[in-house]
């Protein structure tokens, strides 16, 4: 029988986010804030972030600032949103330069080290969200919409529009009425 060790059991959660491991992941698995420092003392974690850590030894990918922002929050109801969920589901040619996460109103981020980041405030119905790449995000209509609310540009999200209707991600139904929400926005544009 095999002892598994509680940096073990980081690891396992850790590999399914992309390295990361949330402090009350850790105390979930038993792991005491001051277990938790020890190891980064150790080398055994990185801190990355408030409340989050790196496991070294899983390797990084091109979305770990993505799965990071998510896990920043310290909220599980936290997604990419916006701007951000536009380009991961790669229907527009936006380019964030900060990525977009939206929590439930009610929430209020007070935690450093998110300059990155921009928090949107929206409570979002289940079937608004879903999972990209393994990191929970808002579904194409849902972006869309919020990208139009948010004013982005109105040829990215025509761009959007063309794109995700070739596509069963955006039902032809959400794409008439998004396309209706952003003429009403431009004026009948």
């Amino acid at each position: 029988m095999s002892v598994v060790t509680k940096l073990e059991r980081l690891r396992e959660i850790a590999l399914d986010q992309y390295g990361f491991v949330t402090t009350a992941q850790a105390v979930d698995e038993g792991v005491s804030h001051a277990e938790l420092s020890t190891m980064v003392a150790r080398g055994r974690l990185e801190r990355v972030a408030h409340g989050v850590y790196r496991v070294p030894q899983v390797a990084a990918t091109a979305f770990d600032q993505l799965q990071l922002a998510v896990l920043w929050t310290g909220v599980p109801e936290a997604c990419l949103s916006h701007d951000t969920a536009l380009d991961v589901w790669d229907i527009s040619d936006i380019n964030p330069n900060r990525v977009h996460v939206t929590v439930a109103r009610r929430r209020r981020i007070r935690r450093s080290g998110g300059e990155v980041f921009v928090v949107h405030r929206e409570d979002l119905a289940p079937d608004q969200i879903t999972w990209w790449e393994g990191i929970r995000t808002v579904t194409v209509p849902t972006a869309i919409e919020q990208c139009i609310a948010s004013l982005v540009p109105t040829y990215l999200i025509r761009q959007a529009l063309e794109r995700a209707g070739r596509t069963s991600l955006l039902p032809a139904v959400e794409g008439e009425r998004l396309t209706r929400m952003l003429e009403e926005r431009d004026g009948g544009a």
